[in-house]
């Protein structure tokens, strides 16, 4: 690159992502168990309706969204015309960091939150500020101490992802209430339809005018290779980020399988049962061969072994038996491996084979 030529401030801080490893050499069967992916895929009904979208394709899709949103309305009872979709949820975070942050700008997140939280603000140009948590939750008090006359935006992941914990709606109201004129707080609900009777704080966007809270199909949907995210908020807001989304964001194929996901509100429930069902079983079958986790309130849980060099161990011991698991020291976590619930027998495969490099079997 020639020497005149760079790149904004802040872009180059950011480090490459890394996504779940998916294959491992000379290994078949391979189980993955990395990237918090849905082990029923997507419903009959949205597989139905991405084929049924390949007699359009010649055809560019809608810009309004409008028959997704729609369904999202109706399912969740949001005003739709305060919808914005997007590819993945990923893409409405940066959203929110290219139309409220810039130089000299600070956005605060948690010390073990999600990696684009960081990407996001420095590819705005802002200051990501890193906040400490509580025992691998949320600490609302560090972050209002955080804040000040620069903190534009302040994201929460609840539940949270790598920790799998959560914080209650009285903790989300009072940081909203207590944050800054000028900062808003964006809930982040990647993993909210795992917790029943938990609307991810739709209630609290509602009743304030500085919350935007963001969902994703990539989850409990079973539709991560389509992208598909939306999210909710004021309307000046919701305003704002439909000016810079691209208009042909989502293809045909992928608003109609998401739209068909959302109303397929049986089989969401089914997903939801499940994953909590093996999920209860996975951790305290660890936590009875010495390997802890807090409790989780997504689809995976967050092992905790004695010390770094054990929990690479045992990730090595995993891959040798052809199962892949998600290293988080780069989430300031290395006593630790993030392992998405499985199926039943996914569940019990990785138990056993923890089982064995503990030596219990």
């Amino acid at each position: 690159m020639a020497d005149g030529i760079q790149p904004q401030p802040g872009i180059m801080d950011i480090a490459l992502y890394q996504g779940g490893v998916a294959h491992l050499d000379g290994v078949s069967n391979v189980l993955k168990l990395s990237s918090n992916e849905n082990p029923l895929g997507p419903s009959d009904a949205a597989k139905e309706a991405f084929l049924r979208a390949v007699h359009s394709l010649h055809r560019y899709p809608p810009t309004d969204h409008a028959s997704l949103r729609g369904a999202i309305g109706a399912v969740w009872g949001v005003a739709t015309d305060r919808v914005i979709c997007g590819v993945g949820s990923d893409e409405i975070l940066h959203l929110l960091c290219q139309a409220y942050v810039g130089a000299g700008d600070e956005v605060i997140h948690t010390e073990h939150g999600f990696a684009i939280y960081r990407i996001a603000t420095l590819a705005a140009g802002g200051t990501p500020v890193e906040v400490p948590e509580r025992e691998r939750v949320t600490d609302v008090d560090a972050i209002l101490a955080a804040c000040n006359d620069r903190t534009k935006l302040v994201f929460i992941a609840n539940p949270n992802n790598p920790t799998g914990t959560m914080i209650g709606l009285a903790e989300l109201a009072r940081l909203a209430a207590e944050l800054p004129p000028q900062a808003m707080l964006v809930l982040d609900g990647a993993y909210a339809e795992y917790v029943e009777g938990y609307d991810a704080g739709l209630a609290l966007v509602d009743a304030r005018q500085n919350v935007v809270m963001t969902r994703t199909f990539s989850k409990i949907y079973g539709l991560g290779g389509l992208r598909v995210g939306w999210g909710y908020g004021p309307q000046a807001v919701i305003d704002v980020l439909n000016r810079i989304r691209g208009p042909f964001n989502l293809s045909s194929a992928a608003l109609a399988a998401a739209e068909a996901a959302v109303r397929d509100t049986a089989y969401t429930e089914k997903c939801r049962s499940e994953n909590a069902r093996w999920r209860e079983w996975m951790a305290t079958a660890l936590a009875e061969l010495g390997v802890p986790s807090d409790t989780s309130t997504a689809n995976f849980v967050l092992a905790r072994f004695s010390s770094p060099d054990e929990a690479l161990a045992c990730d090595a011991h995993l891959r040798h038996e052809g199962i892949i698991v998600r290293q988080v020291a780069g989430y300031k976590l290395p006593h630790c491996l993030r392992i998405t619930v499985g199926d039943e027998s996914a569940c019990r495969r990785v138990v056993h084979a923890v089982a064995q490099f503990k030596g219990a079997v």
